[in-house]
């Protein structure tokens, strides 16, 4: 409730052409010679006009400001069975909502219906790392609904950012594949700088980071990886449908110096792919993983989420009623203090019933 978007007016007819006459404007602007006008030039006039007038009577607006971002969950496992069936760690909501998002936790043992209809609630979906069988899982299911009704949306105009971090991006690559192309990497606990193979400032994911930290990430350890299974560029380079998809934005390098795709973007789709983990530099703290701290690494984890959030700013889906918003949020749900039995320091767990574990606090912990 409260959104932008108007009742009974086409969302997003008028949006891109928005962009292309802004960006028309801007250039024509930053070109334009100065123009010195005359005092009775400068003479202020005031036209009140309707706020509807401005916009134009049918005009769509171009931004969310109460964006809702799902996150899916993931079958729980060993210690953590102890506490519920299914996890996010907590570093994901905090990592969407420090760029101003809320967030719905998506179960990952719905049907195919249930998925289509949550798709035309929220306004976008961010796929987390973990373990799950890239196949046969129900988040494997779940995120192969979500990516097709982001392809058919898109091709009506309804643009739906879909991100994959680590697990997230292999289910990703997985997907436009049609096959597991993953090779086995030794690349799990090690912080690396990002080997950027295109220029960032024309990508879509680093075009607003700052020349100093575009350095910190081409020079400094400051992108964690804890994954075992990767994209290499050969394997990439094979497969027809993952290089029309998907344009590489960087690599990284193992320990046994093979290379491994870090970053990717959809030419034609809000799709987004990292293997490695933005949301840890801020919120997670297990003090024997390799994840950096410094402002630099804190500094691209806000980026990073603040580009997608961004992205999901661009999409006007909506729950039917405030009542059914507010029950779908994370805000009905307590993490649980988990730094001692794993390698996240937060993290909601869920039953079958879909509720938190909430009675459960930090001295509960096992």
């Amino acid at each position: 409730m409260g959104r932008i978007a108007r009742a009974g007016v086409p969302r997003f007819g008028c949006v891109s052409r928005s962009y292309r006459e802004g960006d028309r404007m801007k250039r024509t602007s930053q070109h334009r010679k100065p123009h010195h006008r005359s005092a009775a030039e400068m003479t202020p006039v005031f036209i009140f006009l309707p706020l509807f007038c401005i916009w134009g009577a049918n005009a769509s607006p171009v931004i969310n400001l109460r964006p809702v971002i799902g996150v899916l969950t993931q079958e729980a496992f060993g210690k953590f069975r102890e506490y519920g069936e299914a996890y996010i760690p907590a570093s994901y909501i905090k990592f969407l909502e420090s760029a101003g998002a809320r967030v719905a936790p998506i179960r990952n043992d719905l049907k195919t219906k249930e998925y289509k209809e949550l798709f035309s609630y929220i306004n976008g979906l961010l796929l987390p790392g973990g373990s799950a069988n890239l196949t046969s899982s129900g988040y494997a299911k779940a995120a192969k609904v979500f990516y097709d009704e982001t392809i058919r949306a898109a091709e009506r105009g309804d643009m739906f950012p879909l991100w994959g971090t680590c697990l997230g991006f292999e289910q990703l690559m997985t997907i436009t594949a049609s096959q597991n192309l993953l090779q086995h990497t030794d690349s799990d606990n090690l912080s690396l700088p990002l080997e950027f193979v295109v220029d960032p400032a024309s990508s879509r994911i680093f075009q607003h980071l700052p020349p100093d930290l575009i350095e910190a990430l081409r020079t400094e350890n400051i992108t964690a990886n804890f994954h075992s299974w990767s994209l290499t560029p050969k394997n990439y380079s094979m497969n027809n449908a993952l290089e029309q998809m998907y344009r590489i934005v960087s690599l990284n390098t193992d320990n046994n110096g093979i290379k491994f795709i870090s970053s990717v973007e959809a030419y034609n789709y809000s799709i987004y792919g990292v293997q490695w983990h933005p949301e840890k530099a801020p919120f997670e703290w297990n003090p024997n993983q390799a994840i950096s701290h410094s402002s630099n690494a804190v500094h691209t984890s806000f980026y990073m989420a603040e580009f997608f959030v961004n992205e999901a700013r661009k999409n006007f889906h909506r729950f039917p009623n405030q009542s059914m918003e507010e029950a779908a949020l994370i805000y009905q749900n307590v993490p649980v203090y988990v730094g001692n039995i794993s390698g996240f320091t937060e993290s909601y767990f869920f039953s079958s019933s879909y509720s938190s574990i909430k009675n459960h606090n930090r001295s509960d912990s096992p």
